[in-house]
């Protein structure tokens, strides 16, 4: 089994939790952060503007993506031309579709030549990645993000779709794929092994890295253990 110091896919916090991110920032491995709206809400979040710019004030130096969260075109482009002013290494997430199914290609397009950097977030499907790589041909930085672990819930293997989205990036230096919404740590040494660039990790997962090439006779006892504290602490009998 590689370490994580081998491994050639970057690895990205993923979250909205200030604290857990400054506890990620500290950690060699990680090297950028992802957040979305959905992710804010569920950390607190009220202000917006205020927990990004407090964000990229404590982590300078990293990528940062930040996502729009209109449903409205135009309102998307005003709020991304914002985003992308908050620091040079923020990355902008604009979702592939709006709600409506509408495709975001013309979008992302004119962000793209406006040198706006950016993270085309919620695709599943190789012909979304087919389709927006061109959008993105003009961007100065860009991230397809996958949702592999999205495309796994449905019964699917997400391994030979991202390495085909990988083939399909390839004629684009400027862009980059990410692994996203990954299920388990094995997820990562998928990631790497078909050359994806980046997985997004949640702190839940990433808390169990020390688990990594971990003695499973060791593993099954400290499991035998856990089960047997627990019985004892419940106080049953039969």
């Amino acid at each position: 089994m590689k370490r994580l110091t081998d491994l050639r896919v970057r690895i990205f916090a993923d979250g909205a939790d200030r604290q857990g991110m400054l506890e990620m920032y500290r950690n060699p491995i990680i090297t950028g952060f992802t957040t979305n709206p959905t992710l804010m809400r569920k950390a607190g979040v009220v202000d917006y503007r205020q927990f990004a710019k407090e964000v990229l004030q404590a982590i300078p130096d990293r990528p940062m993506s930040f996502e729009v969260f209109s449903d409205d075109f135009a309102e998307m482009e005003r709020q991304a031309l914002e985003i992308a002013e908050w620091g040079k290494h923020v990355f902008v997430k604009i979702p592939i579709t709006n709600t409506h199914g509408k495709p975001a290609h013309d979008l992302v397009r004119r962000l793209a030549r406006r040198g706006v950097q950016i993270n085309v977030t919620a695709l599943l499907t190789l012909g979304q990645v087919r389709d927006i790589a061109p959008c993105l041909a003009d961007c100065p930085a860009g991230y397809v993000s996958v949702f592999a672990g999205r495309i796994a819930d449905t019964g699917r293997d997400p391994v030979p779709v991202m390495a085909a989205a990988v083939e399909l990036l390839r004629p684009y230096p400027n862009l980059e794929l990410i692994w996203a919404s990954p299920r388990e740590l094995l997820n990562i040494f998928h990631a790497d092994s078909v050359g994806c660039h980046i997985i997004t990790v949640t702190n839940d997962l990433l808390k169990k890295l020390s688990l990594i090439g971990k003695h499973l006779h060791e593993y099954s006892l400290e499991t035998v253990k856990m089960f047997h504290g627990d019985a004892v602490a419940a106080h049953y009998q039969l």
